[in-house]
């Protein structure tokens, strides 16, 4: 898998790992891991960490697609930790998709990262 998955701050935060591609399987394991934590906590705050990380398979593409348009308002603040251009870019790009609060670190800001996800507004 692309995808590693970790519950912070009592399962109120996700800490997501991407590395290399995306695929369906990744989006297999992650909804229903989200859709549960949003069960029990609500509006959720995520660090999406891309290491080495290559983007999307097609159908992954489209898996992210439905769970942006599901979930449109189900995460209060989003964390992206990256180090290329167009990951920074993906931070802006994500806007329209979402109500939540987006930042970019790079990932010597990490530490910084978790801090802000913390931080009440």
């Amino acid at each position: 898998m692309a995808i590693q998955l970790t519950e912070t701050n009592e399962g109120r935060e996700l800490e997501v790992r991407a590395t290399g591609k995306l695929a369906h399987a990744d989006y297999e394991h992650f909804v229903p891991e989200f859709e549960r934590l949003l069960k029990i906590h609500g509006k959720l705050r995520v660090l999406f960490n891309m290491v080495d990380f290559h983007g999307w398979e097609l159908p992954a593409l489209w898996d992210d697609i439905k769970f942006d348009l599901k979930h449109f308002s189900d995460i209060e603040k989003l964390a992206l930790v990256g180090d290329t251009k167009w990951e920074k870019w993906m931070s802006a790009f994500c806007k329209p998709f979402t109500t939540a609060r987006i930042k970019f670190f790079r990932p010597d800001e990490e530490v910084s990262a978790r801090q802000w996800l913390k931080l009440e507004s």
